[in-house]
């Protein structure tokens, strides 16, 4: 606990140097300070049982603040460029996916049809609409606009998992709707992108459809397979992939940071508004559709985090591959980190207001989500 402390003390240090640098104009001098606060933040977080669950997200922000300050140090080593490094990161992490679900993770489809069916349409109607709303009132660029649709058609996060447990929410419901649109996304997300942002940037449906089968289907294949026939036989694997994932999250995000330093510092504060917007308007809607067709307290919650919380993973891949990472991807690299901040208030929010007790008189009660919801 002194440890943890001691780096909250390192923390109001750290901000209260770089605060004075920036109010003297001095913001360049400002950045290493920026960082060590981030950094000894998020380490001072994992001391404190209320402020866990935003020790890594504090964590991105500090790898954030540092591709800011020092970009040239997360675009190439030599002529070894690291934008070469988020397609295999992306079919990682969809692996280690694979590896923690099973069959029993698509049986919800049949045990809560209305549910499972609200939730997938609510995902594919819901956020796209608002990213198209939201693209075409940014005065944004063709291609950073283009973004702000792609992270909206795109499936929900594996984030979205834990956050549900953490809201008391129907976990079952959550892990079912989040594998059931990812493999839907090779079909849904050409589609709605043809249609919604055609006319920022060119579309290649089939392209696209190819890209996220590569980067989706076939890693989650793999992974089922894998946990198959190797269930419990490879518990380093199973201890080990969820700080994989973690780790390849926070280095896509980082490597777009630094690819797009110069649009995100130009438009930085309104794409971190209209993203933020994008965000919670998803919670919302996705809370009162479930209200809407009379769904559970339990289901409602589940909808809405699983509405408002995207794959910004794999949204980085699609862009990347379409070979625009640098302004199509800005806007899931700050939908990332944005959504696990919300998302954690909202939970923790709901966690403190348990949902009614269920017809027979008990609560509900989730069962511990997958290990790889844990990022």
């Amino acid at each position: 606990m002194n440890v943890y402390k001691l780096a909250m003390g390192v923390a109001a240090v750290g901000l209260a140097v770089a605060l004075l640098l920036t109010a003297f104009g001095r913001i360049a001098q400002a950045g290493p300070f920026f960082i060590v606060f981030f950094a000894a933040l998020a380490l001072g977080c994992r001391g404190f049982a209320p402020l866990r669950g935003f020790a890594y997200t504090v964590m991105i922000f500090a790898a954030v603040t540092t591709a800011l300050y020092y970009p040239a140090y997360f675009v190439s080593v030599g002529t070894f460029k690291f934008t070469t490094l988020i397609t295999p990161l992306i079919q990682l992490i969809m692996f280690g996916m694979g590896t923690s679900m099973s069959v029993q993770d698509f049986i919800g489809v049949i045990k809560m049809p209305k549910g499972v069916l609200l939730g997938i349409v609510c995902q594919f109607t819901i956020m796209p609409c608002i990213g198209f709303l939201l693209a075409n009132l940014s005065g944004f660029s063709a291609e950073i606009a283009a973004g702000i649709i792609l992270i909206g058609c795109s499936p929900s996060g594996l984030a979205s998992n834990v956050m549900n447990y953490l809201a008391k929410a129907n976990l079952a419901l959550s892990i079912t709707i989040t594998a059931i649109t990812t493999l839907l996304a090779p079909f849904f997300t050409p589609l709605l992108m043809k249609l919604l942002a055609g006319a920022f940037v060119e579309i290649e449906v089939l392209d696209m459809m190819w890209d996220i089968v590569k980067m989706v289907i076939l890693p989650i294949g793999a992974g089922l397979l894998f946990n198959k026939l190797l269930h419990g036989k490879a518990k380093w694997l199973d201890d080990a992939m969820p700080l994989v994932s973690m780790f390849g999250i926070a280095f896509i995000i980082t490597i777009i940071t630094a690819a797009g330093r110069d649009s995100l510092l130009d438009i930085g504060g309104l794409l971190i508004l209209l993203v933020l917007v994008h965000n919670t308007a998803g919670y919302f809607l996705g809370y009162w559709g479930g209200r809407l067709f009379r769904m559970s307290e339990q289901d409602c919650r589940t909808i809405a985090i699983e509405v408002g919380m995207q794959n910004g993973g794999l949204a980085s891949g699609i862009a990347k591959e379409m070979g625009k990472i640098a302004t199509i991807g800005l806007a899931p690299a700050v939908f990332g980190p944005l959504m696990n901040i919300t998302g954690s208030i909202l939970a923790s929010y709901w966690h403190r207001k348990p949902p009614p007790v269920d017809a027979s008189g008990e609560r509900p009660r989730p069962e511990k989500p997958m290990a790889l919801a844990e990022q």
